[in-house]
């Protein structure tokens, strides 16, 4: 089955927006291929050695890189904003390394660094794994029947599932989080968050009312957490890599630095917040703002990722729409802490390509989804 090369990637989607200008800046080529070289054992990696950004760029940044020696990917945090996510490399570097040997596909980790060489911050090195990421239009001959395309729903609902299932303690990671009381830091910090956002991104006194209502409402009925779990934070069809061949199988979950104990439910809620169908309520359209292949026919429903998910889980999904309203409030005041630091010129102006007037649609999706559910 062939799949074009741009939308082939290596344990991180493809932005040809970011081959140029600020997102190269964070890596020099020639540091990091000195520093391969020493911790593999191998001075091939010095000869020649290229980076080339891959990702969004909304996050921690993700290069690919190339020498005689072979090709590997790179993870650094936003250039400039180190002190902030230095804690947030160790922990994703952290929950890969140890759900290695578990039925979560994730990349494997070759060598790492706490600051100094290569890029002058923390930093780690892991496997390059070939698959493809779907990220909007779906790539030519890659899920092309509907079929494939429910294999694809099925395999996100059965990994995410899978992650859950994993005993944190018998894996390391009995101490990788404080579950207790979860949900409610959570909230609060979503909530500093936009505090620390809000002077940066324009909006009216209105959304700012329905967002800080949103935030009272979800203080105020927080749902008892029927398990603790490892929680990836972020999951979503485009933070997966799907294999080229079978649509029905990801080689790699990527992008982990949200990763945490805590509730599962949170990452099935906000899962749901990022699913969009061909056919949905006026109120779900509005708030589509991020690029999806899942309104494609074949894909699951919300509904039916929802009756999967349960099925998988044995989790009691009766409180679910407390936690996709809680996805959409984490949404906006994510998507508004990027528009606000784009602003504040603290990162790429087309890191907020797609992102205007996100955050008023979001905040009435949590509402809507508050009382509606999964309508």
């Amino acid at each position: 089955m062939a799949v074009s090369p741009d939308r082939t990637v290596s344990s991180d989607r493809v932005d040809a927006s970011n081959a140029t200008g600020d997102a190269v800046r964070g890596a020099e080529p020639a540091a990091v291929g000195a520093w391969l070289a020493d911790v593999l054992g191998d001075p091939a990696w010095a000869e020649g050695c290229t980076l080339r950004p891959i990702g969004a760029g909304r996050s921690n940044l993700t290069y690919r890189v190339d020498s005689p020696a072979g090709a590997v990917v790179l993870r650094r945090p936003p250039v400039g904003e180190v002190a902030a996510t230095a804690h947030d490399m160790g922990r994703e570097r952290r929950v890969i390394s140890a759900l290695g040997g578990t039925g979560v596909p994730v990349p494997r980790v070759l060598a790492a660094s706490d600051g100094g060489p290569p890029v002058d911050a923390p930093c780690f090195v892991m496997e390059l794994v070939e698959g493809v990421v779907p990220v909007g239009d779906l790539p030519p001959g890659w899920a092309t029947t509907a079929q494939e395309r429910r294999r694809a729903s099925a395999a996100l609902v059965e990994v995410l599932a899978t992650l859950h299932s994993v005993n944190p303690a018998g894996v390391g990671l009995g101490d990788f989080g404080r579950p207790e009381g979860y949900l409610g830091r959570q909230v609060r910090r979503w909530v500093t968050q936009w505090e620390q956002a809000r002077d940066g991104v324009p909006t009216d006194a209105r959304t700012v009312a329905e967002l800080t209502a949103l935030a009272e409402a979800l203080t105020g009925s927080l749902p008892t957490t029927q398990r603790y779990t490892i929680v990836h934070g972020d999951y979503r069809i485009d933070n997966c890599l799907f294999d080229a061949a079978d649509p029905g199988r990801i080689r790699a979950v990527l992008d982990w630095e949200l990763s945490t104990l805590g509730d599962p439910l949170a990452d099935l809620g906000l899962l749901l917040v990022y699913w969009h169908e061909a056919v949905e309520h006026p109120v779900w359209q509005a708030a589509g703002h991020l690029p999806t292949p899942t309104r494609l026919p074949g894909f699951h429903t919300r509904a039916d990722v929802a009756r999967a998910y349960a099925a998988a889980s044995g989790l009691d999904l009766e409180p679910l729409p407390w936690y996709m309203a809680f996805g959409a409030f984490k949404l906006g005041v994510v998507l508004a802490g990027i528009l606000a630091r784009v602003r504040a010129g603290m990162v790429p102006a087309s890191m907020a390509t797609g992102l205007e007037g996100s955050l008023a649609p979001l905040v009435a999706l949590g509402h809507h989804v508050r009382t509606e559910g999964l309508d």
